[in-house]
């Protein structure tokens, strides 16, 4: 099954306790697409600059993911620079550069048109519902957003929201769309405009679902509620693109099943804290560069023994 992911490819430069890095390749679109990429096959759309060279392309094509979607523009990427320095937690966002971003406007080759799940990763709604609109027959359809969308484009993300099946987004995120508080209220509050199933990210806390049991092909005995934990790291060096990551895992394995089962969805929430956890052990997409399913079936091992008493 082949996931089509629209959003940015990106070069960031960041620093942390453990050093830096300059331009180095990032994205959101660039992370879930490594990490999914791991379980099926990836189509990616976005738009890169003149700075955008064929070893960066290559980072795609090694794990073969189609990059024919990717629109080359005149001018330089998106660049965004950020400082962990004072919270490990949340990035001091130092500068933001769209440069060809600004004027991103999707395409979807007709190649494309038979993907069977949709990945919106983090962009204007109004760029995420035109491409929903297109792709009216996918199996399923998985979006993200932030809080600027939330504050600023409201009108335009409940549009999205309505077309989505699982949304994805952090804890702080999930209360401020919700309007309280209390998460769980604010689940159901957002499930209400839209998605069967909120996926809530909590950094190095784990994950919580909460979902209704019509997001399931099949398996009616289903919680509505369902927590996976982070695997703790004796040292975390970029948390960047941890989110987007956990994304791909989550997504990417769903897509590698032939049903969508209520056990399917808990392992696919494992599947993406194992991703995650890997993503935030080097800089940038070094370390998911230089992964072996091995060490990722390794790893979910050592999140099943974490979370399994019996």
């Amino acid at each position: 099954m082949s996931i089509l992911v629209v959003g940015s490819v990106a070069f960031d430069t960041i620093e942390t306790k453990h050093g830096s890095r300059e331009k180095c390749l990032g994205g959101a679109a660039t992370y879930f697409a490594l990490a999914a990429s791991f379980f099926t096959d990836v189509r990616v759309i976005a738009v890169v600059g003149q700075d955008f060279t064929t070893e960066n392309e290559e980072v795609f094509k090694r794990r073969g993911i189609d990059t024919h979607g990717i629109e080359r523009s005149h001018g330089h990427s998106f660049h965004w620079s950020g400082s962990y320095l004072q919270d490990l937690n949340e990035a001091q966002t130092l500068k933001t550069e769209l440069n060809v971003f600004q004027h991103f406007n999707p395409k979807i080759p007709k190649a494309y048109m038979d993907s069977e799940y949709l990945f919106l990763a983090n962009i204007d709604p109004v760029l995420q519902l035109r491409v929903r609109q297109q792709m009216p027959n996918v199996k399923l359809v998985c979006g993200d957003t932030m809080n600027y969308w939330i504050t600023g484009h409201l009108a335009n993300l409940e549009e999205v929201l309505r077309e989505l099946d699982v949304l994805l987004i952090n804890d702080k995120e999930a209360r401020m769309l919700g309007g309280t508080d209390n998460l769980m209220r604010a689940a159901t509050r957002v499930q209400e405009m839209g998605p069967s199933a909120v996926v809530v990210k909590h950094g190095e806390y784990g994950a919580t679902a909460f979902f209704t049991r019509s997001i399931f092909t099949t398996g009616t005995h289903a919680t509505e509620m369902f927590h996976s934990p982070a695997l703790p790291l004796s040292d975390v060096v970029d948390p960047t693109g941890a989110g987007d990551s956990f994304a791909g895992g989550f997504y990417g394995y769903i897509a590698s099943q032939p049903e969508l089962t209520p056990d399917v969805f808990k392992r696919a929430m494992f599947y993406g804290g194992v991703m995650g956890s890997f993503c935030v052990e080097q800089f940038g997409t070094e370390r998911v560069q230089s992964l072996t399913r091995a060490d990722i079936d390794q790893r979910f091992k050592t999140f099943e023994e974490l979370s399994h008493f019996a």
